[in-house]
């Protein structure tokens, strides 16, 4: 099989507006339904056993210290978050509201040993892991990670990945009609970046296995948020059922997508600089495009490479691209923020840069681009999101549905001169830099920025949660032009 036809790419086009998130209500839920219900019916039933003591000592002594060690580690816990500035939303108050209960649920496993039924005293033991439980399936329900009981089966007994091969097996299909397409896990070697990293894995779509030698195909680069495993994209978002049906329609014919670690570690938040947490940039620029150039003949063409990124991994693409164009040519950032961020300017400049200033110039977006110049070629999508209404009209924070929310896809509003989040603020209680309310937000800033110098690039929003569901969705309907974009021919979609 010759090589795809690989002409000019196509003008960009904002992605199709997204009508809901298909493709998560396979296998019992994490996110709804029942099994949250459950968890919390029996955390509640297990707390208010553990705290119903009928001592008066103990209703004028140890309620108010268990109330007293709850509020103090609901603090806790939210001041850590918005410190380290670990969230690019603002997390439900039921999260720290669950926090707070498991802690004075502890001290009363501790203190009540002495008092009550020997059944009391039962519950309050048991009371404190079902409450962490709890609270593990609402910050789940927050961010979407785990969006079915199998997936996080999956993931916590590291099963392989759809369609999963080992290496030594791809000469066996080569030549073949594979059908769907394969994915590989590779370990990169550092070659330029001295930087530690996990296993990565490389979807390889059907026309790879076509013919005596692969075709010289695209390559889209996939990263994914701050906590994450290079298996995110595929375990937590879902997405290759998408991209196996798009393939089948467009004659097995994709780029091949390679996904990356930025961290190193699960918690590790380099976002993908280079810093004292790691060379993520290092890595990410300079092992990854040689590695996936030699070992399975992807185009060299930077305008043949498009790097893809959620939350964090969204702020990459972007930071990416316009830093090396020598290497990308196109990027989608799908909710992220308006630069690396790890806390305030001045905590992020410590966190990640290690106090040097200029290393924080070097990784800005808007820096960078300000700097370079002209751009000759790029092409950006931003995916944002903007949260959903109560029926009061406030804005909700947790992404989850309520009555009175607008439909997914609908455009937001945008009120040029709203008021910015000050620079000192930025990263603080889940700040990006601008109000992600109904004002302009991150994705509008850059890309007004980046179209003064030259980099096309157009702005999609969409109400809903910062969520891997909106991860995914976003990249489904975005994937079709981007593969167009890349130079492969999609039918339907004209230049």
């Amino acid at each position: 099989m010759q090589s795809p036809p690989l002409g000019p790419p196509p003008a960009p086009q904002p992605p199709a507006a997204r009508t809901g998130y298909p493709g998560f209500h396979h296998g019992v839920s994490l996110l709804h339904g029942w099994v949250p219900q459950v968890v919390a019916f029996v955390a509640v039933l297990l707390l208010v056993i553990a705290f119903a003591r009928a001592t008066r000592r103990w209703w004028v002594l140890w309620m108010p210290v268990c109330a007293v060690a709850g509020m103090v580690a609901a603090w806790a816990a939210w001041d850590f978050t918005d410190d380290q500035g670990l969230a690019s939303d603002p997390a439900p108050v039921l999260l720290w509201a669950c926090v707070g209960l498991t802690a004075a649920g502890l001290v009363a496993a501790v203190v009540g040993l002495r008092t009550g039924g020997w059944w009391q005293r039962i519950a309050a033991v048991l009371a404190v892991p079902v409450a962490l439980l709890y609270t593990g399936v609402v910050l789940n329900q927050w961010v979407g990670y785990y969006p079915t009981v199998q997936a996080a089966w999956d993931a916590l007994n590291a099963d392989p990945l759809p369609h999963q091969v080992d290496a030594d097996e791809l000469p066996e299909l080569r030549n073949t009609d594979v059908g769907t397409g394969r994915i590989v896990e590779v370990d990169i070697p550092e070659a330029g970046s001295d930087f530690r990293h996990r296993q990565e894995y490389v979807y390889l779509p059907p026309a790879w296995f076509a013919g005596d030698k692969p075709p010289a195909l695209p390559t889209v680069m996939m990263i994914g948020g701050e906590f994450n495993t290079p298996a995110d994209w595929v375990r937590s978002g879902q997405i290759m059922p998408a991209v196996d049906a798009f393939a089948a329609k467009n004659g097995g014919v994709t780029p091949v997508l390679v996904f990356v670690d930025s961290g190193g570690s699960f918690n590790n938040d380099t976002e993908c600089v280079n810093g004292p947490r790691g060379n993520a940039a290092d890595h990410l620029t300079k092992d990854v495009p040689g590695y996936l150039e030699s070992e399975f003949g992807v185009a060299e063409d930077p305008a043949q490479w498009a790097v893809v990124g959620w939350s964090m991994g969204g702020t990459c693409a972007v930071d990416l691209a316009v830093m090396h164009p020598e290497l990308f040519g196109t990027f989608v950032d799908i909710a992220g923020d308006l630069g690396p961020t790890s806390g305030t300017k001045e905590q992020t400049i410590k966190r990640l840069y290690g106090g040097n200033a200029d290393a924080w110039a070097q990784f800005d977006p808007l820096t960078v681009m300000q700097r370079h110049g002209p751009y000759t070629g790029m092409v950006g999508v931003f995916d944002d999101l903007t949260a959903p209404k109560r029926g009061n009209g406030q804005q909700q924070g947790n992404g989850q549905q309520h009555p009175g929310q607008q439909p997914a896809g609908q455009q937001k509003m945008s009120f040029p001169g709203a008021p910015k989040v000050t620079e000192d603020q930025i990263g603080k209680g889940g700040r990006d830099g601008v109000q992600d309310t109904n004002e302009e937000g991150a994705a509008e800033q850059l890309c007004d920025e980046g179209r003064k110098v030259g980099i096309d690039c157009t702005v999609h929003t969409t109400v809903g949660g910062h969520t891997w569901q909106f991860a995914a969705s976003a990249f489904t309907s975005t994937f079709p032009w981007l593969t167009a974009r890349l130079g492969i021919p999609v039918p339907g979609l004209s230049s």
